[in-house]
């Protein structure tokens, strides 16, 4: 009898999800961007005003290219869903997500979203899953992809030979590897989240207890409520268009970021970041703490003409 950590490979990699349709308004993106901490530390902020306000009478609000991420998660919410998995959902770890953007999101639209298993990967002791979500405008342009890479942990083994089984449905090279210079970061910034971050966060659409409910907290391992990992993404994303592309959220063009530690609500993050050609590296640290919670890396089209 298949236990919490049974994996059919067969029947996940042959899955075929429902396309869904996700229709949003300026108000979401509005929410979205106070959500990563727009305008956190100044209200009039020149360079972040336009997320969330017609600033100098602009048609639209901006959007940040992270928004997408809300795109997805009417899949990732049927997660347990899938036929050919059993994993216990107090192990299961977000690892990283990977955006590429096609072309900019509109302030409002109905975008369709399709998904794919993309990567199954057994690593012995768990399992990494990834999904990969194509999101469509109204015309049908694609104009975003996510790729969520889903640790389950307690869920591997299920090889039935050497070596360990992998899939993989996308190119070997398209994710480029993270190595964090040793030397003094061309950038840093620092932001303040506020208590209430991920209450904030969370009307993005993902209602996951254990960014709102301490008694999940504190049976996850927690002390309070955490901080969502793509909040923290959202936050160095941002800094990042602040800081070297020129505060033109248009500018970006892929986003890898990497979860290594989880935040609470209140702390201070630091930004560093290097150059790479149109590659910007970064890491996220807590100051409190001094450690690590987010690395990855956000591929720009152009850099800041003042740089």
């Amino acid at each position: 009898m298949a236990g919490p950590g049974f994996i059919n490979p067969e029947l996940l990699i042959s899955h075929k999800f429902p396309e869904t349709t996700f229709t949003y308004t300026e108000r979401d993106v509005a929410i979205y961007a106070l959500g990563v901490g727009a305008c956190i530390g100044d209200a009039v902020d020149e360079k972040e005003l336009k997320y969330v306000y017609h600033k100098d009478g602009q048609s639209f609000i901006q959007v940040l290219p992270t928004f997408s991420v809300v795109f997805g998660f009417q899949t990732l919410e049927k997660f347990q869903e899938l036929p050919g998995l059993q994993f216990d959902p107090r192990l299961l770890l977000h690892g990283q997500q990977y955006i590429e953007i096609y072309k900019p999101c509109p302030s409002s639209g109905t975008i369709q979203n399709r998904a794919v298993i993309s990567g199954l990967h057994d690593k012995g002791k768990a399992t990494v899953l990834e999904i990969d979500t194509t999101s469509y405008n109204e015309s049908g342009e694609a104009l975003c992809m996510n790729r969520s890479t889903i640790y389950l942990r307690g869920a591997g083994g299920f090889s039935k030979s050497s070596p360990l089984y992998s899939y993989s449905n996308y190119p070997a090279n398209q994710i480029s590897p993270i190595r964090i210079p040793k030397y003094k970061p061309f950038v840093v910034h620092e932001d303040c989240t506020h208590q209430s971050q991920a209450l904030l966060y969370r009307l993005a659409g993902d209602y996951n207890p254990l960014h709102s409910d301490p008694t999940i907290a504190s049976v996850a391992g927690f002390s309070r409520p955490i901080l969502h990992g793509m909040c923290t993404l959202g936050f160095a994303v941002r800094a990042i268009i602040k800081c070297l592309g020129n505060g033109d959220p248009t500018n970006v063009k892929s986003i890898l970021g990497r979860f290594l530690l989880h935040v609470y609500p209140g702390e201070t993050l630091i930004t560093e970041m290097w150059l790479e050609g149109l590659r910007v590296l970064f890491q996220t640290k807590v100051k409190e703490r001094n450690r690590t919670v987010l690395s990855g890396y956000v591929v720009l089209g152009r850099m800041a003409s003042s740089l």
